[in-house]
């Protein structure tokens, strides 16, 4: 093998490695315009994303020790999305890429959690709400019966406030 080929097989297999996840995109029939807006939401999501060769990835896979089955996903234009954080907005924004390109692209699956999981398993990801809105949310569920205790209280002491004013009025005339 060449050595611009190793260099190149040495730096997907480093990038595969070092990362949180891995996505597994066909990205045929996408326009070039297409792939730099991927780029751009994928860059915000700490995420990157590299076309490669069939043969490469799948001589990363094994090096891995991924599942034979993710040999069936290496046909076809191939490009990988690797990187730290949240999968669940990385998910999304190869799911309005999908969109975008009116399904000539399309997600084949993706090394997440430690397994080989399929193109469905990827959509289904894309639709979990991401860790920050889970949080806001949770935080509104703890928050909301403390307020309404203090709605309850507040009335009654305004009721309570009012009762005493109005008969003592009565009685001064």
């Amino acid at each position: 093998m060449r050595v611009e080929k190793i260099a190149i097989l040495d730096e997907v297999a480093a990038r595969v490695k070092d990362s949180d996840y891995c996505f597994i995109v066909n990205h045929g029939g996408a326009t070039v315009a297409q792939l730099a807006a991927l780029r751009a939401d994928l860059r915000k999501c700490d995420s990157r994303l590299l076309v490669v060769k069939n043969t490469y990835i799948a001589k990363v896979a094994k090096e891995s020790g991924w599942d034979e089955s993710v040999n069936a996903m290496f046909s076809g234009p191939t490009a990988v999305v690797t990187g730290h954080g949240e999968p669940t907005a990385v998910a999304k924004a190869l799911s309005e890429f999908v969109k975008a390109t009116g399904g000539k692209a399309s997600i084949k699956g993706a090394d997440y959690d430690g397994k080989i999981v399929d193109a469905a398993t990827v959509e289904a990801l894309s639709k979990i709400p991401g860790k920050d809105q889970l949080r806001a949310t949770l935080l509104m569920l703890l928050k909301e019966p403390a307020t309404r205790l203090a709605r309850v209280l507040s009335e009654k002491a305004k009721k309570a406030g009012d009762a005493p004013a109005a008969e003592a009025a009565p009685a001064q005339a």
